[in-house]
């Protein structure tokens, strides 16, 4: 049992990678969907890094519902709670990138990675806490060392960020309201 546990919670947050690359890439920028106009405010405001509770939270209970329903209450909430805490580790990642310098070479990579989307390329690039899934689906452009090095220098961003905003309810509605 203890094994089934561990593959469910690494199932979980690797889950969560394809899930980030698909809302970014596909939901974002390669199709019009209801997710675009909320990820468009982030390009033209980046300190909105963070994504309203109401978007996630009623998507996290979808997703532990069907885990519970395919694997089991146990291993359903197991993989879904590890879905959740790569959403977190994502959220907090993507706050890094944008208001903190890299501490590590894998930070730098990947901090480089995401600017490049913002200042470079924005049809490449998706991947925010891995590469992985620009590689496999062709979105990690043929000159992405020198997409990086244009953009290694990048300030961080100063002030606030939507932290507070992203878990006011009132505030997600006015947002969810302004995308119609």
């Amino acid at each position: 049992m203890v094994g089934s546990v561990v593959v469910a919670a690494l199932l979980g947050f690797a889950t969560w990678t394809f899930v980030e690359y698909l809302v970014h890439g596909i939901l974002s920028h390669r199709f019009r969907t209801f997710v675009t106009p909320l990820h468009a405010g982030h390009h033209r405001e980046p300190r909105n890094v963070f994504t309203s509770v109401l978007a996630w939270g009623p998507l996290a209970l979808l997703f532990l519902a069907v885990a519970s329903w395919v694997a089991g209450v146990l291993l359903g909430a197991v993989y879904a709670a590890a879905l959740l805490a790569g959403f977190l580790h994502y959220e907090w990642f993507h706050w890094r990138i944008h208001f903190r310098r890299p501490r590590t070479a894998r930070q730098r990579r990947l901090r480089a990675h995401h600017l490049a989307h913002h200042l470079r390329r924005s049809r490449a690039y998706h991947g925010v806490t891995t590469r992985f899934w620009d590689r496999v689906f062709g979105t990690l452009d043929p000159h992405w060392r020198d997409d990086y090095a244009r953009v290694a220098d990048h300030p961080p961003l100063q002030g606030e960020s939507n932290l507070r905003a992203a878990w006011d309810p009132r505030a997600g509605w006015a947002l969810l309201r302004s995308v119609r």
